[in-house]
């Protein structure tokens, strides 16, 4: 089967003579993927990363993916994985593939220092097109698609996009009378409390290209050509954000950035005005990101009760 795919993507591969091997290394609820290692016609070899997915959605991620990916690798191209073609398979119109480059992790967190710095450098050095909020496509957040739909505001983007989240929860999971009892006050108090701010009395905030879902299993350490240890990023769920939106999945237990990490970030891209309200506003970004895990697990009540 991995070979079969393998003849069907050969031609967006770059100058490739020779399929050496394919080896499957790993899958998730919504695709599976392997590693394609290649001889190029000038006599060198390389690995590349495939994901497989199928349907409509497994499309679109791939699809979301792929853009998300681009632009980092645009603004940040020692950060990400390069991107190299998506598209459907032609002998499985149903399933859909995403390559990029292959990457060997050694164990460990991405040094703070660096980690900090190239993650500063994706969120500052620049801005969305438009100056506003949203993403020229969709994106996934593992199986749920998010609300990219432009917005001059971030108060009025985060809310819609927290509003999608909320209804997709519902449909898979159905109604929860506790969660919907906290909406009216959520909507109508917390988040003009907390956001609007950042976008009154003069102030304004730049949208930022976020990867939409930072934690720990979506980082790694990779060794670089000239033999020392580099970090990257990857499986985005990308959109142009308020730049602390990051750090709402930072919050969960299963992450394992530390405060090194925050300090390093924080030291060249300061908190936003009011800072006061920094530790507010990224308790209410860890619950948009609580409630994506409740819409993927929902016989896992933990997520929602978090």
């Amino acid at each position: 089967m991995f070979k079969r795919r393998t003849t069907n993507i050969s031609p967006v591969l770059p100058d490739v003579s020779e399929i050496l091997g394919v080896t499957k290394v790993g899958q998730s609820a919504w695709a599976k993927a392997t590693r394609i290692d290649v001889r190029h016609t000038d006599g060198s070899e390389e690995s590349y990363f495939m994901k497989v997915s199928v349907g409509h959605h497994g499309r679109e991620a791939l699809k979301g993916e792929f853009e998300a990916t681009s632009v980092i690798y645009a603004i940040t191209p020692d950060f990400c994985p390069k991107p190299i073609a998506w598209g459907s398979l032609k002998t499985e119109p149903n399933a859909h593939f995403y390559i990029c480059k292959f990457y060997t992790f050694v164990d460990g967190l991405p040094e703070p220092g660096s980690f900090g710095e190239k993650l500063a450098r994706l969120h500052s050095s620049h801005t969305s097109p438009s100056g506003k909020f949203g993403f020229h496509c969709a994106t996934y957040n593992g199986d749920l698609p998010q609300d990219n739909a432009w917005c001059d505001s971030w108060e009025a983007f985060y809310a819609s996009g927290l509003r999608h989240v909320l209804h997709e929860r519902e449909k898979r999971a159905g109604p929860e009378a506790r969660l919907d009892a906290l909406l009216p006050a959520l909507f109508a108090k917390v988040i003009p409390r907390l956001l609007r701010p950042l976008e009154s009395n003069g102030r304004n905030i730049k949208p930022s290209l976020v990867h939409g879902d930072l934690w720990c299993g979506n980082a790694g350490v990779v060794v670089n050509r000239r033999g020392s240890q580099d970090c990257i990023v990857y499986d985005p769920a990308s959109f142009w954000a308020h730049n602390e939106y990051e750090f709402g999945n930072w919050r969960p237990a299963r992450n394992k950035f530390t405060s090194e990490h925050f300090r390093a970030y924080f030291a060249i891209v300061p908190k936003a005005e009011p800072v006061a309200d920094f530790d507010d506003r990224n308790a209410l970004y860890a619950v948009r990101f609580n409630l994506h895990a409740a819409t993927f697990f929902p016989e896992n009540g933990e997520y929602l009760q978090m």
